[in-house]
């Protein structure tokens, strides 16, 4: 992306009001830029619930892992980050007044591929929405606090056509999750109203 470009996006997105849309346009940017040097990106955590829960869960920041085995450079992230005036250091910045982190390489136990999602400045890859709830569920079971993220993605995951129940309930059951019962629960909970 050219320098007026990419100027101009900053400009936009720094103009954006609407939280979400901003988050959604710079993880666009973020995107394009880190797959123009050769490193895919995909959106996870919190982040990716709140993109699927189109803003009914605030994460506060953008949080991103890559594709690739080869380690993103630091001097690239600096680079990168620097010319979206971003002020941080390492993986973590304020970009147009949003904190975007890049956290590592992308852990995922689902054999589904990653949502996409189309924005003015590039596709966004997000992290599979069963992988996403299943996590939600997971903290919800650890920390009452996220009880509401959980309730919210299921939600979402309710109101999606796409979603893969039987994947998700693969992934709930495997040893790293542990919380078959919790999400079936959830699931009846929600379903309920």
């Amino acid at each position: 992306m050219d320098a007026i470009r990419l100027n101009e996006a900053r400009r936009d997105i720094e103009a954006t009001g609407d939280l979400l849309e901003r988050a959604l346009k710079l993880s666009g940017l973020v995107t394009t830029l880190f797959q123009e040097r050769g490193f895919p990106l995909v959106v996870v955590g919190g982040s990716a619930v709140e993109f699927y829960t189109e803003g009914g869960y605030m994460s506060g920041d953008i949080d991103f892992c890559r594709k690739s085995l080869r380690a993103i450079p630091q001097r690239l992230m600096q680079e990168i980050a620097e010319s979206l005036g971003g002020k941080g250091l390492g993986r973590n910045w304020i970009i147009c007044g949003l904190y975007v982190d890049i956290l590592g390489i992308l852990e995922s136990e689902t054999v589904l591929a990653e949502r996409v999602l189309s924005t003015p400045y590039g596709d966004v890859r997000i992290l599979p929405p069963e992988h996403a709830l299943v996590e939600r569920v997971l903290y919800a079971a650890q920390d009452k606090e996220c009880i509401a993220s959980a309730r919210q993605m299921m939600a979402a995951a309710l109101a999606d056509s796409d979603f893969d129940w039987g994947e998700a309930e693969r992934l709930a059951a495997l040893p790293g999750f542990k919380i078959l019962p919790e999400l079936r629960a959830l699931k009846e909970e929600i379903s309920r109203g």
